[in-house]
């Protein structure tokens, strides 16, 4: 049975509540943050905790617990879960609230970890479908709880088939997908965007991969401009590095991983193989 963290307690998963007047389940207030582990060790803490940090200043939520205190109970509910690897969901809920409405300043703090998913092999090998829909998030620097329009947005992607939404602006550029960033490469120039996005930890780790072998540009990049690219992929958390063979009904390329995103892969691997880092 996996072991959660929630609001200062240590409890078995199927023990774990939050009472029905949390702002978290009454409106949606409260952010988190995904962190995965390579080797045992959480993928890059500080910088995971850093952003959680960020976020809930973005929406106003203040937090008692200092960085190293958040990092600490991280640490700790990982070590009394058994898992080879794991991910560890990081939640900061809104708190109690007499009225249904204000927050009272006492938010709560939820450590969920669970065993690393497996995603399909082919995904890697041969690349993967998106599609794109017209969405702008709301204060996207804010990684928060309210993911109504990633749940709809996703399920409109696998009604088509595809693994992931793209999201675009009103303006028809390229922001980011409902749990990773964008990238795409002309020749051997790689190009993400910048702009309205939340700017992944895994999105950092390859700019400083990729940088080392190709050209980057971070700027604007229009749907229009997108769908012309030689090769494209997608970071995340849990997804790693993932190749878009085919955008909508468009092919990237031959419809085929690219051997520059081939490259990146690669390295990428070696990275994660080697991660020893715990903070």
């Amino acid at each position: 049975m996996d072991i959660y963290y929630v609001d200062g307690t240590f409890v078995a998963a199927d023990e774990a509540v939050v009472p029905v007047n949390d702002l978290a389940l009454l409106r949606g207030y409260g952010v988190f943050d995904l962190i995965r582990t390579y080797n045992g060790k959480p993928f890059f803490l500080q910088a995971h905790i850093d952003r959680l940090i960020h976020s809930a200043g973005e929406i106003g939520l203040r937090l008692p617990w200092s960085a190293d205190e958040l990092t600490a109970i991280v640490l700790e509910t990982l070590r009394r879960n058994a898992h080879p690897e794991a991910n560890l969901r990081v939640v900061v809920t809104g708190g109690p609230s007499p009225d249904f409405m204000t927050p009272q300043g006492k938010p709560r703090l939820l450590v969920l970890v669970t065993p690393i998913p497996k995603l399909p092999a082919q995904w890697y090998s041969e690349g993967v479908p998106i599609v794109t829909v017209v969405v702008e998030r709301y204060k996207p620097g804010a990684k928060s709880i309210n993911y109504i329009p990633a749940t709809i947005a996703l399920k409109t992607a696998r009604e088509k088939g595809a693994i992931e939404a793209l999201y675009i602006d009103r303006e028809g550029f390229v922001l980011e997908g409902t749990t990773s960033n964008i990238f795409a490469f002309f020749g051997d120039r790689l190009i993400t965007p910048g702009r309205g996005i939340l700017s992944g930890i895994t999105r950092q780790v390859v700019l400083d991969i990729a940088g080392r072998h190709y050209a980057i540009d971070i700027r604007d990049l229009s749907l229009e401009e997108m769908l012309a690219a030689d090769e494209i992929f997608i970071t995340g958390t849990n997804k790693g590095l993932v190749p878009v063979v085919q955008v909508d009904d468009r092919a990237i390329g031959d419809g085929r991983p690219g051997n520059r995103t081939r490259t990146i892969m690669a390295e990428m691997e070696k990275y994660t193989a080697g991660y020893t880092e715990a903070g």
